[in-house]
C-alpha cells in the first residue's frame, strides 16, 4: 500500500461504494419489476449469473482502481482478519470500517434513487429487501451463520492465495481478475441460501437505508437476523487468513 492514510480511507469509501452499487445493482435489475433484467419480480429473466457477474466486477474493479492504495479490503471482514494476525495496524482498524460502511450506505443510496420507479412497482417485500440486504431462506440463523462463515472462510483464503501465490507476484490484475471470478464463483456456489454477503458492511450499511429511508414496498428489515451477515464473515476471515498462514505462510 502507498497512498496516505488519508487516501487509503478514501480508496475503501469509494471501492464499497462501487461494490455495493455494482453488485447491489445486479440483484436489483433481477429482482425488481419492469427492469430490462427482469420484467418480472424474481430471478426468471436476469438469473443468478447476472447477481454473480455484478459482485465479481464489484470486487475486481476497485481493486484494479485502489489496490495499491488501500488492500482494497472493502470488507470489515478482512480488515479486522489481518489486523488479528497481525498484518494490519489496529489504530487504523475503526477508520478503515468506518469508511467501508459510509461507502456501502452511499452506494445503496443511489440504487434506490436510481430505481425507484422500479421499487415501486415491485410489491413483494422479500424481492425488495434482497436488493439491499441478506436473509436465511431455510429460516435459520444456524445455517446462515454456517454458510457465512464457511464462505467468507473460502473466500480469504482463496483471494490469499491467489494475491501471494508464485504465479502472480508481477502481475497484481492478474490476481485481481482471479479474485473477482472467485468471488463470482462463490455467488453461484454459496449463494443459495443466503444471498450471500460475505462482507458486513455490504449488508448492513444498506440494511440500514432499507430501514431508514421510505423506500416503497419495503416491509421488515429482519433485524432479528441482521447479526448473522456481521459476525460470521469476520469469523470466517480469521479462519480463513490463520489456516492459509499455518499451511503457507505469510
Amino acid at each position: 500500500m502507498t497512498g496516505s492514510w488519508e487516501a487509503r480511507y478514501a480508496a475503501e469509501f469509494f471501492g464499497t461504494l462501487i461494490l455495493v452499487l455494482l453488485g447491489n445493482g445486479a440483484v436489483a435489475n433481477a429482482f425488481l419489476k419492469n427492469t430490462t433484467g427482469n420484467d418480472d419480480p424474481g430471478l426468471a429473466n436476469g438469473g443468478w449469473l447476472l447477481v454473480a457477474s455484478g459482485y465479481g466486477l464489484g470486487v475486481m474493479l476497485p481493486a484494479m482502481m485502489f489496490g495499491s492504495i488501500s488492500g482494497n479490503h472493502l470488507t470489515p471482514a478482512i480488515t479486522i482478519g489481518q489486523a488479528v494476525i497481525g498484518i494490519f495496524p489496529w489504530a487504523h482498524v475503526a477508520p478503515y470500517l468506518i469508511w467501508q460502511f459510509l461507502g456501502a450506505i452511499a452506494g445503496q443510496c443511489l440504487i434506490l434513487a436510481l430505481y425507484w420507479p422500479h421499487y415501486r412497482q415491485t410489491t413483494d417485500n422479500e424481492a425488495v429487501l434482497g436488493t439491499f440486504a441478506t436473509s436465511d431462506h431455510a429460516n435459520s440463523q444456524l445455517n446462515g451463520f454456517v454458510t457465512e462463515m464457511v464462505g467468507t472462510a473460502v473466500l480469504i483464503f482463496g483471494a490469499m492465495g491467489l494475491y501471494r501465490g508464485m504465479f502472480f507476484h508481477q502481475n497484481i490484475d492478474i490476481a485481481n481478475i482471479g479474485v473477482g471470478l472467485l468471488i463470482a464463483a462463490m455467488v453461484i456456489s454459496l449463494g443459495g441460501p443466503t444471498g450471500p454477503a460475505l462482507n458486513p458492511a455490504r449488508d448492513l450499511g444498506p440494511r440500514l437505508v432499507h430501514a431508514l429511508l421510505p423506500a416503497p414496498n419495503k416491509g421488515s428489515s429482519h433485524w432479528e437476523y441482521s447479526w448473522v451477515p456481521v459476525v460470521a464473515p469476520i469469523v470466517g476471515a480469521v479462519i480463513g487468513i490463520w489456516i492459509y498462514k499455518i499451511f503457507f505462510g505469510l
